[in-house]
């Protein structure tokens, strides 16, 4: 979950002070380009795993629609992501046989 280079070894003690201290809009964006990240690999799969992807999608939308402006500065890089990867779930979809 740091920005700090990965040592090979958990020290959860350094986790902990780093979870404590990073600003919480660091972390839940962070973890939206994660989840985004998720949705991503699931829509090139073959066949799209669109039922995964798809969920991931409506959870990252609750969350960016539910923070907004709260999420700091960085909420329409968010938003734009989000909308890339909307996109390419509609596309999948539309290409994919029912």
């Amino acid at each position: 979950m740091s920005d700090r280079p990965d040592s090979g070894e958990f020290n959860e003690a350094e986790e902990i002070a780093y979870l404590q201290a990073a600003p919480v809009e660091t972390i839940l964006g962070n973890h939206l380009f994660v989840l985004l990240q998720v949705a991503a690999l699931r829509l090139a799969e073959t066949p799209p795993n669109l039922a995964a992807a798809g969920l991931v999608i409506d959870t990252v939308a609750a969350m960016v629609n539910t923070g907004g402006e709260r999420l700091g500065e960085h909420v329409d890089l968010y938003r734009n992501a989000l909308a890339e990867v909307q996109q390419a779930y509609v596309r999948a979809k539309s290409s994919t046989p029912a």
